[in-house]
């Protein structure tokens, strides 16, 4: 595994909570194979007749979403705020594409998951089945296979799902929230190790689209 990071004063609040989430990613990676002891004491949420109807039509739904892109809007914890367009196909691949003059990029290649730092000009990457983010772009997203589902809250036309790697519970927790009636997913939100929050909200999504396959070649830009 290769991996490229330092964070350096005076970088941006959105860059820094990046890093930050980018720093549990790597821990996750780092302690994946011992860490699967740990499930035992993962909370659960009660296996209530409910509950599993509402998983297994939300586990029905992503796995109809073969490709989407949309337009996000990226909130980190400190209240710092980015745009731009976020392209998925399954299995494995995404493509976060920042608005200038970000020039941050995130891309998934179905093996890997590398972030680049256009501050920095540096790369950091990992194993992508060490994220969170592959719970997303799985070819059939399952919530009974190497993740927990910790919480599930129903509100006024949503319904938000909260999940855990099995083999890191740690690490963080990823939170997908849908409007409901129909089903359709909005946004995510992801809190690492640190208790630091990142939440991507989906806007417009155009779903099954065909996709320009380079999207998810990771290419420096500099290059």
């Amino acid at each position: 595994m290769r991996i490229y990071l330092r964070n350096p004063s005076g970088a941006s609040e959105t860059m820094a909570t990046m890093r930050a989430l980018l720093r549990s990613t790597i821990l996750a990676a780092g302690l994946a194979l011992a860490g699967a002891g740990a499930v035992a004491g993962t909370p659960k949420i009660p296996a209530t007749p409910e509950n599993k109807a509402d998983l297994a039509r939300i586990e029905q739904y992503l796995t109809g979403i073969r490709s989407m892109q949309a337009r996000f809007l990226q909130q980190a914890g400190g209240g710092g705020l980015s745009e731009g367009t976020v392209y998925l196909e399954r299995p494995g691949k995404m493509r976060f594409e920042y608005d200038p003059p970000s020039t941050t990029q995130i891309v998934a290649d179905g093996t890997w998951l590398f972030f680049w730092d256009g501050e920095l000009k540096q790369i950091t990457q990992v194993p992508l089945g060490s994220t969170l983010a592959d719970f997303i772009v799985r070819s059939e997203p399952s919530f009974t296979q190497g993740v927990t589902v910790t919480g599930l809250e129903r509100g006024a036309g949503t319904i938000e799902v909260t999940l855990v790697s099995d083999e890191d519970p740690d690490a963080g927790t990823l939170s997908l929230i849908f409007s409901d009636a129909p089903l359709e997913l909005k946004k995510w939100r992801i809190v690492d190790s640190q208790g630091v929050p990142t939440e991507v909200a989906l806007l417009d999504p155009a779903i099954g689209l065909p996709l320009d396959r380079k999207k998810f070649v990771f290419i420096r830009p500099e290059w």
